[in-house]
């Protein structure tokens, strides 16, 4: 497997974690200073934040499905752009959002992690 697959496959485990989910997962997915501009409203939510809405199921997700996925390589960092469309419900409150992606992950401990995301309608 290359490396560029391997964070593929991350890139899906993150994917995957959101749609069981899987609060533990996404512990070890996410970097500590992990962020997310969501793209609904465009606002920051930490790691904390996104780990207690999905522990809590106040944000679930019913389908991801990511389409037209590329990585580019930089020594410890990877790449990967892009498409989704998601639906889900939000607070009890459903919805439905396609998007472009990127997310950046960081090679730690031998393992890729990921450390910001960013969803654009």
């Amino acid at each position: 497997m290359s490396v560029g697959s391997d964070a593929l496959a991350t890139d899906r485990e993150f994917f995957t974690a959101l749609l069981e989910p899987s609060v533990e997962d996404l512990d070890r997915i996410l970097t500590d200073d992990f962020v997310l501009i969501d793209v609904m409203s465009g606002s920051e939510m930490s790691r904390a934040v996104l780990l207690e809405l999905v522990g809590s199921g106040q944000l679930d997700f019913h389908a991801i499905e990511p389409a037209e996925t590329r990585v580019r390589l930089y020594g410890a960092t990877a790449v990967v752009t892009g498409r989704t469309k998601t639906s889900g419900r939000f607070d009890g409150t459903p919805f439905r959002a396609r998007s472009r992606y990127t997310h950046v992950f960081v090679e730690q401990s031998g393992r890729w992690r990921l450390a910001a995301a960013q969803g654009t309608p």
